[in-house]
């Protein structure tokens, strides 16, 4: 199976969570303001948290995208670390139509709170849930 990921990030915490799920797949992330989804992938989309939302380059890009059967995996940042973010992305992404196989969330670095985050453990994490879908598909 062929992977894709896909990230919006204002600050680099969710830069970073991207790039450690890519470097288990051995491919490099993209950043959605710059990429197009390919055909025939396994697409991971991640976000960072903005006001309870997920950026709006990435709200858009699912807008704009067509997703009617695609299986996808969301990941995101958070200054709470609730996944709201990527709560949302999962519900726009079902009204497309496509079918969402897991989440994963952690904290990021929001003004001075959570600093250092996201940490090493964070992005272990972050590498387990990408050999968890590796495994599954």
């Amino acid at each position: 199976m062929k992977y894709q990921v896909i990230y919006f990030s204002k600050k680099g915490n969710t830069k970073k969570i991207a790039e450690a799920i890519a470097s288990e797949l051995g491919i490099e992330a993209e950043d959605v303001t710059d990429t197009k989804l390919k055909d025939n992938v396994f697409v991971f989309l991640g976000s960072g948290c903005y006001g309870g939302n997920p950026g709006k380059s990435m709200t858009k890009f699912i807008e704009d995208t067509t997703f009617n059967a695609r299986t996808a995996a969301l990941f995101g940042t958070s200054g709470s670390g609730d996944g709201v973010d990527v709560k949302e992305m999962e519900n726009i992404l079902k009204n497309k139509e496509a079918c969402i196989k897991d989440t994963f969330f952690c904290k990021g670095k929001f003004l001075f709170t959570n600093r250092g985050r996201p940490n090493n453990q964070d992005i272990e994490e972050a590498k387990k849930f990408a050999r968890r879908m590796i495994k599954e598909n």
